[in-house]
């Protein structure tokens, strides 16, 4: 569990389903995120979300963002394999009414530090759309680095778009 000044980073727990329905269930949210996050997000999508980290031998690596006692959002880091093993995919997502209150880049900074201290990785990824402004402004407030703008690289709601890439390093 990390805590800092406005939030907790803890592990998932069943009863956060309802929750995390709440706050997830939001087109602006899985507008900018991977396919995978559903809209609408139902109780039975965040049930299956909790399952799956609880299943993970290792979770660790996920975590929710808990606000006045409440699941609002979640972060959660996907190491790479083989050669780029010492490298991690960074991601997150929060609840709209904590929105444009330094709370998400806080959050990133409070994973940041832990990855680095305790999953033995040395760079940290992120690769937000070009559209996704709060959210690159969140990685360059805590520290990330924009390496790249890969253009046409990703297909969301029928349309191309660029991303960009974002890291940060422990070395």
């Amino acid at each position: 569990m990390i805590t800092r000044d406005g939030f907790i980073l803890r592990p998932f727990r069943a009863t956060d389903k309802t929750a995390l329905a709440k706050h997830a269930d939001n087109k602006k949210i899985s507008d900018n995120l991977r396919d995978r996050f559903p809209h609408p997000y139902t109780e039975e999508d965040a049930e299956w979300f909790i399952n799956f980290v609880l299943e993970d031998n290792d979770q660790v690596k996920h975590f929710v963002i808990e606000i006045n006692g409440e699941a609002a959002g979640a972060i959660g880091l996907t190491p790479d394999e083989d050669i780029f093993r010492l490298n991690a995919e960074i991601g997150y997502w929060l609840g709209e009414e904590h929105w444009g209150k330094g709370i998400i880049t806080a959050v990133i900074k409070a994973t940041v530090k832990y990855a680095f201290e305790n999953l033995g990785v040395k760079r940290i990824y992120a690769t937000p759309f070009v559209t996704t402004i709060g959210s690159s402004r969140a990685l360059e407030k805590a520290g990330f680095i924009k390496e790249a703008t890969i253009h046409n690289g990703v297909i969301k709601n029928n349309k191309v778009l660029d991303y960009y890439i974002y890291s940060i390093t422990n070395f």
